[in-house]
């Protein structure tokens, strides 16, 4: 009988470590914002269109490629998989290799671009692949609309290297890119930051842990498709994962554990409790934040990353903006210029950026 007490008591304890410590504190749906400049939804007459068929053909047959390597613990065959998003694709933009304070990096500059006007980019790719090679035509694009010079962070990657390395890069790259341009020394006049999916994660980290330390705060904050909830708790990981032609192949397999195993899945594979606000950026404070533009797509499994981030965030007084696309698929920005939504987002992109920086 004692033997049957000592389990309970032991099973009890496992259990409220890991609901009270490692997920922390459980962020419910926020109500939607009265001010309705704060969120948008775009949609298309008729349906996504026959230009979205063939990026979901594209997606498919990438994802594949990305999961057999996944599967097969061939991580090379899966990054070269997502590398090959660029082939075969012209830029205006030229790429200059740089060492960003000991981070491998690319300076992007369209032509035109003001040199002491600096957007720090930080890729997506589940932390595990990605590159700036992989993320050209969205920071190309952010070159030419915004006319910044971009550095593209090539920051460390799992699970050569833990997820606080990929964050510590990212600190690196934000306080070298301040005192450094394309033409070298010198200080930024005007300084922006994004990321999309896992790239989103680390940018909104950064952010708050800039706000955090008194760090110069950047103009403005582009997160697309952001990660945002490292317990994996939006109900939408589920509910559009039939929906989700990107990020399913890779997240089903997750989908399938109980709460309890995913939340020692992530404590072993990011070495960090998911409920750590600087790897879950909506578990921290959200007052205080730069103006923010969020974009996700209302068929994608993070759509509640970003939902809730975005109406978190405007509870707490901080100007953060929601835009959402019915029917693409995750980071549709990427494919630019062949998706009409795309550019529609692009446009938005470009005004956002237009307007903060005239404040």
């Amino acid at each position: 009988m004692s033997l049957l007490i000592w389990f309970v008591v032991l099973a009890t304890a496992i259990w409220a470590f890991e609901r009270f410590y490692l997920r922390g504190r459980h962020v419910d749906e926020f109500p939607t914002p009265t001010d309705l400049t704060a969120v948008q939804t775009f949609s298309r007459e008729g349906g996504p269109g026959p230009e979205h068929l063939a990026v979901v053909n594209t997606v498919r047959e990438l994802t594949a490629q990305i999961s057999m390597g996944v599967s097969k613990h061939n991580l090379r065959a899966a990054r070269a998989a997502i590398e090959s998003i660029t082939d075969q694709r012209d830029y205006i933009s030229e790429f200059i290799p740089v060492d960003a304070g000991g981070v491998p990096a690319e300076w992007v500059m369209a032509p035109g671009a003001d040199s002491t006007r600096r957007f720090l980019y930080i890729h997506g790719g589940g932390f595990i692949m990605g590159s700036p090679k992989s993320h050209r035509t969205i920071t190309s694009k952010l070159s030419e609309i915004t006319g910044c010079a971009v550095l593209a962070v090539d920051y460390r990657l799992m699970p050569e290297h833990q997820h606080i390395d990929c964050i510590e890069d990212c600190r690196t790259a934000y306080h070298w890119v301040l005192g450094n341009g394309p033409d070298g020394a010198g200080e930024t006049r005007q300084l922006f930051i994004g990321g999309d999916s896992a790239g989103g994660n680390l940018a909104l980290s950064l952010v708050a842990w800039i706000r955090d330390n008194g760090w110069r705060a950047p103009e403005a904050v582009l997160a697309l498709s952001p990660l945002t909830d490292l317990t994996f708790s939006g109900a939408s990981i589920r509910s559009n994962e039939a929906t989700d032609v990107m990020l399913k192949p890779i997240m089903r397999a997750l989908n399938k554990l109980p709460q309890f195993i995913k939340s020692w899945w992530v404590v072993w594979v990011h070495r960090m409790r998911p409920g750590n606000p600087v790897a879950s950026p909506l578990l921290g404070d959200l007052a205080g934040l730069p103006p923010t533009l969020v974009q996700a797509s209302e068929a994608e499994m993070l759509l509640d990353d970003a939902r809730r981030y975005a109406y978190k965030a405007v509870a707490s007084g901080s100007p953060v903006k929601l835009q959402t696309w019915a029917d693409v698929v995750h980071v549709w920005q990427i494919f630019d210029p062949q998706l009409p939504q795309a550019n529609e987002a692009w446009l938005e992109i470009g005004q956002f950026f237009e307007d903060a920086a005239s404040r």
